[in-house]
């Protein structure tokens, strides 16, 4: 089973559903991006420690690792290592005294709590072909990550868009190219997933 590696290259709100944000996973050393549908509150909790900085309270996730360092706990990495019907499973990989164990948790959590112990984020190929995005060779500018103060939960979600299903192939790949292009990788996500599900049928 070979991982590859991801790192978070941008967030940003989401404009086709309300208090959701696009948190945008890139491969490292490669051009495929992975973005995944993430509520508000996990998007602040991401943002806040990839800007170094310090709520007034600490956060849930904050806390979490103020639980784990006491007992002597770290984690080791975030594995994405499933998708289901546009849902992603991730597990939080944990050490303590050379014992390894596994903590099933939603990416958006998991990944929250992974960069504040600054542990890589891994996902398979399989996970990565199927959702991700090959981003074209000029359009390597990336959003930075942006903070945010909404709360809400999910993974990508991949039912199709009603307004996809009557164009051809060729229009949406016109359109596909279109999203990436503005960097719309929310929508450019939706646009592929109603590419595979015809090619697949």
């Amino acid at each position: 089973m070979n991982k590859i590696k991801l790192e978070i290259v941008g967030l940003s709100y989401s404009e086709t559903q309300s208090g959701a944000y696009a948190l945008l996973l890139a491969e490292a050393g490669g051009k495929r991006r992975l973005p995944i549908v993430i509520g508000g509150f996990e998007a602040q909790a991401i943002a806040i420690e990839l800007e170094k900085m310090v709520p007034t309270r600490p956060l849930t996730h904050d806390l979490f690792k103020t639980f784990a360092t006491t007992f002597n706990v770290s984690v080791k990495e975030i594995f994405i290592y499933d998708l289901v019907e546009g849902v992603f499973f991730s597990k939080i990989i944990c050490e303590k005294d050379g014992d390894y164990y596994e903590i099933d948790a939603r990416t958006s959590d998991a990944i929250a709590i992974g960069v504040r112990f600054n542990s890589p984020i891994y996902t398979l190929e399989n996970i990565l072909y199927s959702a991700g995005i090959l981003l074209e060779e000029e359009n390597e500018e990336l959003p930075p990550a942006t903070s945010s103060d909404e709360s809400a939960v999910t993974a990508t979600p991949t039912s199709q868009n009603d307004l996809f299903k009557n164009l051809s192939i060729e229009e949406l790949q016109k359109k596909l190219d279109e999203a990436i292009s503005n960097e719309e990788y929310e929508l450019a996500s939706k646009i592929r997933d109603e590419m595979n599900k015809r090619s697949s049928n």
